[in-house]
């Protein structure tokens, strides 16, 4: 009888510090980033074959996705309108977002300047409950 307390007794406790192992992980989890950016496009055609699928590439090596936006796709609510395109990413987190960003200043200094001016802002990102 007393190594069925045993077994019982090791079974809770192993599932008390699963959940307390758990809760550790989860509370040292990052959380998301976002990037804003306004692009002021002047040059659709150049943007559209020689910038963007350059950085649309950097995006999903970098785990980023979409979450909004593109040409003509934002209005304005308050102050002067957006430029003619505006994104909204998520990136997994602030660290991720800052080498996306690293590599996309390359590509916009090589690249993009030619055919847009850019703005971006990094947003840190809360835990969702």
């Amino acid at each position: 009888m007393k190594s069925n307390y045993k077994i019982a007794a090791a079974v809770i406790g192993s599932f008390v510090l699963g959940l307390g192992a758990a809760s550790v992980l989860h509370a040292q989890a990052k959380p998301p980033a976002y990037t804003f950016a306004e692009i002021d496009v002047k040059d659709q055609d150049g943007y559209a074959k020689d910038f963007l699928p350059k950085a649309q590439a950097n995006i999903k090596e970098t785990g980023g996705k979409y979450l909004g936006g593109g040409f003509n796709k934002a209005i304005s609510l308050s102050g002067s309108p957006p430029p003619n395109r505006v994104v909204l990413l998520q990136f997994p987190d602030m660290d991720t977002l800052k080498a996306f960003y690293a590599k996309e200043k390359l590509l916009e200094t090589d690249v993009g300047n030619k055919y847009a001016s850019f703005r971006a802002i990094g947003i840190e990102g809360i835990e969702q409950k």
